[in-house]
């Protein structure tokens, strides 16, 4: 990784790639084959970072946390891969989806297979209030992926609809994070809940750039296709506002746009996106996180594991990809 925020973590992510590679194994080679494929795509991986600059601004002196960060990756993974399922993406960060390449079946199980492996390690941290966390979160998030599935071509989704989506779907997984990292530490109920409060900002700050991004992102830099969204019919924050705040005709198109779920329409309605002023929208929504964000380390004692949050935080909203 070349970002600053990863280099204070260093070795301690070495690990963490160390042990999601060992803890692949299995006696299905079709298992070990596809598992292996999504963790070597690559991606942030700011989940479990976020494990590991949380434990260590709590001045954590144990290993555990590498286990809990590699727990976070195996259902951030487990995730994207029914994701991938229902949406029926094909390309997701620069290359295939499993699902493009092994078919629907054998993604949706292999994505239960690293369910079920997160949960084995779980147990072995042995801290019921870190099950707790994660075990809700599942929970949680799912709801939160069904609910995105019943609004898609639902034109009047509103703003509160979405932000609620996005907060069960995303959001979640990061608040996650934090929180059983702070846990780990023993640190005080505080700085436990700002920690929380921070992953939750960071998440709800990351998917609302995501969402923008679809749509003024370039495919060689964001790993997918640009107007993904659109295409699956799923309302985001954009067109809420193009639909909400813009004239009949632009209203119209995009309307049309998202029923039809055509992408020979996808140049005129960004065009339509930039003109209501729903890009801008997003990202300013994803800035008042991120100071929120910010706002939580406040409790936090001054370190270089702090200082990378910070930048972290920054990093999400002002990215390209």
């Amino acid at each position: 990784m070349t970002y600053p925020f990863f280099s204070v973590v260093q070795d301690d992510f070495r690990a963490v790639d160390q042990l999601v590679i060992s803890s692949l194994s299995s006696r299905i080679p079709l298992v070990e084959e596809i598992s292996t494929y999504l963790v070597n795509a690559g991606g942030k991986r700011l989940r479990p970072l976020l494990v590991l600059l949380c434990a260590l601004s709590g001045h954590y002196k144990g290993r555990e946390h590498i286990k809990l960060a590699a727990v976070i990756e195996f259902l951030h993974t487990a995730m994207l891969l029914h994701d991938d399922v229902v949406d029926r993406s094909e390309l997701r960060r620069g290359r295939k989806t499993a699902n493009a390449h092994w078919g629907n079946p054998p993604s949706v199980l292999v994505g239960d297979f690293l369910h079920s492996r997160a949960f084995e390690m779980m147990v072995e941290i042995g801290d019921m209030e870190v099950m707790r966390i994660l075990s809700r979160a599942t929970n949680i998030i799912a709801e939160g992926e069904v609910q995105q599935l019943c609004s898609i071509h639902n034109l009047e989704t509103t703003e509160e609809d979405y932000l609620e989506i996005i907060a069960r779907k995303t959001a979640k997984l990061f608040e996650a994070a934090a929180q059983s990292a702070a846990v780990l530490t023993g640190t005080t109920a505080t700085t436990e809940a700002a920690l929380k409060a921070y992953g939750l900002h960071l998440g709800m700050a990351f998917q609302l750039v995501d969402d923008q991004l679809d749509y003024s992102g370039h495919p060689e830099e964001t790993g997918k296709n640009t107007g993904d969204d659109l295409a699956q019919g799923k309302i985001t924050l954009p067109l809420i506002v193009a639909m909400r705040d813009g004239t009949e005709e632009q209203r119209h198109l995009v309307k049309e746009a998202i029923t039809s779920e055509g992408a020979s329409d996808l140049g005129r309605v960004i065009q339509v996106l930039r003109e209501t002023g729903g890009l801008n929208y997003t990202l300013a929504l994803a800035a008042g996180h991120r100071q929120k964000a910010l706002d939580c380390l406040l409790c936090v004692d001054d370190s270089t594991y702090k200082s990378a949050l910070d930048s972290l935080v920054n990093f999400v909203v002002a990215r390209h990809h």
